[in-house]
């Protein structure tokens, strides 16, 4: 058996058995991913998947146990990769990020360049995505740090820890009727036409239960993930926007819109950082998190990696 039939089973779990998309992923033919399954099932001396002719159906009760362990075998081949680059390299290597745009437009420019200028040999690579997303990646090894304010905390897979708190606001024109009023209703909300984030983005969670539980249907003019597109869309007169505090907070004077607190509507949001369980993060990676919050020190986030304590609430 070999690395890659380990990645081979892994990527085919991914792709929800789809051997053609496995094939793509891995830059490789499907019929060396076929035969490469084939065998380690005959070396294991079990089916990891159920066929129906060529095509993979499911995932037998043995083949679990055996993604459990391929899954434990690859993380520690990406810890060992870590663990070379950081002695080897000392202060330089690639720190890759996982976050939505909101995070990395307003929240993480001050970090990023703080580490760049305690670490300048470190390379920063920003993935941006929807909070799922941002988990996914995680969870894939396609980042060592997640931010987001959503999903993160789901995934059993994830240690997440507080980072800060936020709350939402409302952006309108200066000349729209709801620019003067210093306390805003929910009633005055649902009686305009919202631009809002997306279902999955930046707690909107709680702007549709705060909606239910008064039991007013909001008018959704239009969504999106991007906090710049909602304001733009605000200043064409599109409707009332509903944008994270941090996406206004440093806007100049003359940006076009009058912006008011909800937090009194929609309460309070945290967004988290988060690391993939059982993995080995290197020292600038610590660094890093202590720059995100005062609220997070290295002693926290490997106590957390060590499953020491599970309160990490704020």
């Amino acid at each position: 058996m070999n690395l890659h039939q380990f990645r081979f089973v892994q990527e085919a779990v991914r792709r929800n058995l789809n051997l053609t998309e496995t094939a793509k992923a891995l830059f490789t033919s499907q019929p060396g991913i076929s035969k490469a399954i084939l065998e380690l099932e005959e070396e294991l001396g079990v089916d990891i998947f159920a066929r129906h002719g060529k095509r993979l159906r499911r995932v037998t009760e043995p083949g679990q146990e055996v993604l459990k362990s391929i899954e434990i075998i690859m993380r520690e081949v990406s810890n060992l990769k870590r663990i070379g680059e950081q002695f080897s390299k000392q202060d330089a290597g690639t720190l890759s990020i996982a976050t939505t745009h909101t995070q990395a437009r307003y929240f993480l420019p001050g970090p990023v360049a703080q580490l760049r200028k305690r670490f300048p040999k470190v390379q920063v690579v920003l993935h941006q995505g929807m909070p799922e997303q941002v988990a996914r990646m995680l969870l894939d090894d396609v980042a060592e740090v997640g931010l987001a304010t959503e999903a993160l905390s789901h995934y059993e897979e994830l240690v997440t820890l507080p980072c800060y708190e936020w709350q939402h606001v409302m952006v309108v024109p200066p000349d729209h009727p709801l620019a003067t009023v210093e306390r805003i209703t929910l009633e005055q909300l649902a009686a305009e036409p919202l631009v809002l984030y997306h279902a999955t983005v930046s707690g909107r969670t709680r702007i549709d239960q705060a909606f239910a539980r008064a039991r007013l249907k909001p008018s959704v003019a239009l969504e999106a993930i991007d906090s710049d597109v909602i304001k733009t869309y605000v200043r064409l007169g599109l409707g009332v926007g509903i944008v994270a505090e941090t996406a206004v907070r440093d806007d100049p004077p003359d940006s076009g819109l009058v912006w008011r607190p909800l937090g009194q509507l929609f309460g309070s949001n945290v967004t988290r950082v988060a690391f993939k369980r059982g993995a080995y993060l290197r020292h600038f990676v610590y660094a890093f998190a202590e720059q995100l919050s005062e609220r997070l020190s290295a002693s926290l986030v490997q106590r957390a990696m060590a499953g020491e304590g599970t309160d990490y609430d704020l």
